[in-house]
């Protein structure tokens, strides 16, 4: 059982999907709350960068508790894997995903770019596991294709968020 294998199937996937499921709780909150009040004070060109910022972290968020929750259904015995694999093509992860570099995105609040950056780092490592999990071609029977070692060394950099 490879590294990916381990954390997804194993006791070690629950760390993961709670982080993910806590900063979908911590974003609705913030976003209905303190958010909300932040963005009534904003000038225009920060409230629509602030707008456009928060549907993209919303649909990025929902896109990482989708796939959560399938791993999780897979893990449990809910869903089988070829369930899973079907439903999971609806679901996309952006792991390649950078912070907006518009010129304001300094001027958002502390709390809003902290929620951003965080979900930007989860996806990064949901769609990493998923790619380890998913992609490989003829799991674990074509030996030569891929670099075993740097496949793991790329999973505990993500791991420990390097």
């Amino acid at each position: 059982m490879s590294l990916a294998e381990h954390k997804a199937y194993s006791r070690a996937f629950q760390p993961m999907f709670d982080e993910g499921m806590t900063l979908v709780d911590e974003t609705a909150n913030y976003l209905d709350g303190d958010g909300r009040l932040a963005a009534q004070a904003m000038p225009k060109t920060l409230s629509t960068l602030y707008s456009a910022e928060s549907m993209r972290l919303t649909t990025r968020l929902m896109q990482m508790a989708s796939w959560l929750l399938l791993q999780r259904a897979l893990n449990e015995g809910d869903m089988t894997r070829e369930q899973v694999e079907t439903e999971k093509k609806k679901v996309r992860l952006n792991g390649e995903a950078t912070p907006s570099r518009d010129e304001h995105f300094a001027k958002l609040p502390d709390t809003f770019r902290d929620l951003l950056m965080r979900a930007l780092l989860l996806e990064r490592r949901i769609a990493l596991l998923d790619r380890e999990l998913y992609d490989a071609p003829s799991r674990g029977t074509d030996h030569g294709a891929k670099n075993p070692v740097g496949e793991q060394i790329n999973l505990l950099k993500t791991a420990f968020h390097r």
